[in-house]
């Protein structure tokens, strides 16, 4: 692997130029201001070696007859238009999403009083799940709204913001609907709409005051990234509309909506970062739409453009350096639509090499996917993703692959009406039935610049993730593990819930919520990128240090997987400086599974299990608590057809308390918390789990 080039990370430096770019949103010398210390050092992401993205995964990916994997999208409205008379079934689809919008344009009306929140509160304050949006006002039409979780819950400012900020979204993407309805119909109430809704925007935006309650900078939204995601919004709408306006009012909105909104992104996230990709493909957008080359110059070459987010952001394993994996796909959500409007602007050969790179990210998860259709879930992210990505079949007119073009050839979507997949694929030579949704086979593998080892082996499949690249979006989960026997789910990762509940830092971010090593019950901080000892794939196991894994306390993983049986080894060592005696502390476990436990009568209720102990604790429930010397025996039931034997193993006296630990909201986990009897400066804990025949 190539990551010797982050072992010599503490020879990476900002240039002058990075540095002093880096100021207009930052503390200066590349470094986030106060605010938006959550970004992490950006001196610290180096240039990750991709020397052939083109080549990699190319057994997936369809060829053009320019050689290339990279397509160049088509629009035709025309054959759509032909399309949509003679195919009942596309009348029909047609016809719903005219209903649709037709209600939206009789209903709703966007107000420039109205200031945006974050879609983070818009979650429950019971559970940290997110609300359930609805047209209807809240505090004018309603009172109260309903969480995912099937609760009602009472309104409050911040909730009524993110409902805000979620009703701009849906206005921003009905004008863009308008415009391509108007596309294919010729009915001039929707040119008409969406190109008055244009004006609106462009005519008020000076009126949305700038804020920062985040520690950027937006108009639109309550953060920069939605302003950056709107602006691409905008970029497609006024593209679509462009040459059914007069020339002045097509300048208004290029002059006085997409440039001011271009510029203002300037501002923020000079930094390299998920949410900076957003910023720089939006603009790169409005560059291409309007000519501007110097905007184009800035926001793509720049030290922190486009082509430098792709070369510091991207490993060498094509996974997002803030490692949540919903993060890849977020990625390609973000330069999608550049890709696509660089294409029929007849600019993609400008990208071809970033193209490349992001259509990597869509399928380097592929082959960490468990049996069960998860992906390993690290870092932070609000859901559990699945495998294969969505992306696959939304991205077929840019990146084609056979799983994507299979995928999409049964979607009815506007991408499928103006660019059928079909065409996509007799254009490069690949016939229909050639084609195949088989997926590459998962193999043992070390990623050792994403900070990942995977082992598969027999029925065990085991992701190990034992350090971070950088501080954004980073846990306390240095050492975690996740794993399937079978085909079955034993452990995962739940993510966490919206950033807004204080679930998401009292609970889901800490050490408790994962199956790590724990020091007085906290687990990993601050973050670090971790040691990989040792990766033998062929004798199935894996070995990785966190030197510094606390300020007072080391600690090591092995991992390893003999025929059945898993076997996990973790060892905690305190430390003091030189010369001074290692605190004795309280060391422990951490461990989750998805069955359930089968618990004899030594296990007994303990009430007092959170007192005295960190927050997160606070969060299991209907906890018991069992004494042991030496070894404990669980038996846990996954199904009716699988039982895994669960034995732990510490020298002395140790207890296990065992609860219902919060999975992904509403679910519930079955939480094991190992201590040892009483403080010390080292313990070991071995693990083992195999299936009773």
């Amino acid at each position: 692997m190539h990551f010797g080039v982050i072992i010599r990370l503490a020879a990476v430096f900002l240039s002058p130029g990075l540095a002093v770019l880096a100021r207009a949103s930052s503390g200066g010398a590349g470094l986030p201001t106060a605010a938006m210390q959550w970004v992490g050092d950006v001196r610290l992401l180096p240039e990750f070696p991709k020397p052939d993205p083109s080549g990699a995964f190319a057994d997936l990916k369809i060829r053009q007859p320019d050689g290339a994997f990279i397509r160049l999208p088509r629009e035709d409205w025309a054959a759509a238009r032909v399309r949509v008379a003679d195919d009942p079934a596309w009348r029909e689809w047609l016809s719903k999403r005219q209903a649709v919008t037709d209600a939206w344009i009789r209903k709703n009306r966007d107000r420039v009083e109205w200031r945006a929140g974050w879609s983070h509160d818009f979650v429950s304050p019971k559970d940290g799940s997110f609300l359930v949006w609805t047209e209807d006002i809240p505090g004018e039409q309603t009172h109260t709204l309903r969480s995912r979780s099937g609760h009602e819950v009472e309104l409050t400012p911040k909730i009524f913001g993110g409902w805000v900020m979620k009703f701009r979204e849906q206005h921003l993407y009905q004008i863009t609907e308008a415009a391509r309805l108007y596309r294919i119909t010729g009915d001039t109430r929707y040119r008409d709409w969406a190109a008055g809704q244009l004006d609106f925007y462009a005519e008020n935006l000076q009126r949305w005051p700038v804020v920062n309650p985040k520690g950027n900078y937006a108009r639109l939204g309550c953060q920069s990234l939605e302003d950056a995601v709107w602006l691409a919004r905008f970029v497609d709408a006024v593209r679509l509309l462009r040459d059914e306006v007069e020339p002045e009012r097509l300048k208004a909105w290029c002059d006085n909506l997409l440039k001011p909104q271009a510029g203002l992104l300037d501002r923020s996230f000079q930094v390299i970062h998920n949410i900076a990709v957003w910023h720089r493909a939006s603009q790169a957008s409005v560059a291409l739409l309007t000519g501007d080359e110097a905007m184009w110059s800035r926001v793509v070459d720049g030290p922190f453009g486009l082509r430098a987010q792709l070369r510091r952001g991207v490993t060498s394993d094509y996974l997002w350096y803030e490692q949540s994996m919903g993060y890849n796909d977020y990625i390609v959500a973000a330069t999608y639509p550049l890709f696509l409007v660089a294409g029929l602007l007849g600019h993609g050969d400008r990208l071809k090499h970033e193209a490349a790179v992001v259509q990597n990210l869509m399928l380097a998860p592929l082959m960490i996917r468990f049996p069960h259709g998860t992906l390993p879930n690290p870092a932070d992210t609000t859901r559990i993703p699945v495998a294969p990505s969505g992306w696959l079949a939304r991205g077929y007119r840019v990146f084609p692959t056979s799983v994507g073009l299979v995928r999409a050839s049964g979607n009815r979507s506007w991408d499928t009406l103006v660019d059928p997949p079909a065409e996509v694929a007799s254009g490069a030579g690949t016939a229909p039935d050639a084609m195949t949704e088989a997926l590459p086979e998962v193999r043992s593998v070390s990623m050792e610049s994403s900070r990942f080892a995977l082992l598969r082996s027999g029925p065990w499949q085991v992701f190990l993730h034992y350090g971070q690249i950088n501080r954004s979006h980073s846990q306390a989960e240095a050492l975690n593990w996740s794993a399937s026997f079978d085909g079955t789910d034993v452990t995962h990762d739940p993510g966490t819930v919206g950033y807004g509940s204080p679930m998401s830092n009292g609970y889901y971010r800490r050490g408790l919520n994962h199956n790590v090593p724990l020091v007085d019950g906290e687990g990993q901080v601050p973050w670090r990128r971790g040691e990989l000892l040792l990766f033998d794939a062929g004798r199935a196991i894996v070995s990785a240090a966190q030197p510094d894994y606390r300020p007072d306390a080391s600690a090591r993983r092995t991992l390893r997987i003999e025929g059945n049986k898993l076997i996990d080894e973790v060892s905690i060592a305190t430390r003091a400086a030189e010369g001074q005696t290692p605190p004795a502390m309280l060391l422990g476990l951490a461990l989750h599974l998805q069955g359930t436990p089968l618990l004899d009568s030594r296990f007994q209720p303990d009430p007092a299990f959170a007192q005295g102990r960190p927050e997160p604790f606070g969060y299991w429930r209907d906890v018991r608590r069992a004494l042991f010397e030496d070894e404990a025996v669980i038996d846990v039931r996954f199904s009716p057809v699988l039982t895994l034997r669960v034995r732990i193993a510490t020298p002395g006296r140790f207890a296990i308390w065992q609860g219902k630990s919060p999975d992904y909201p509403p679910g519930q986990r079955s939480g094991f918390y190992v201590e040892k009897g009483e403080t010390g400066v080292e313990a070991t804990f071995t693990t083992e789990i195999f299936p009773l025949r």
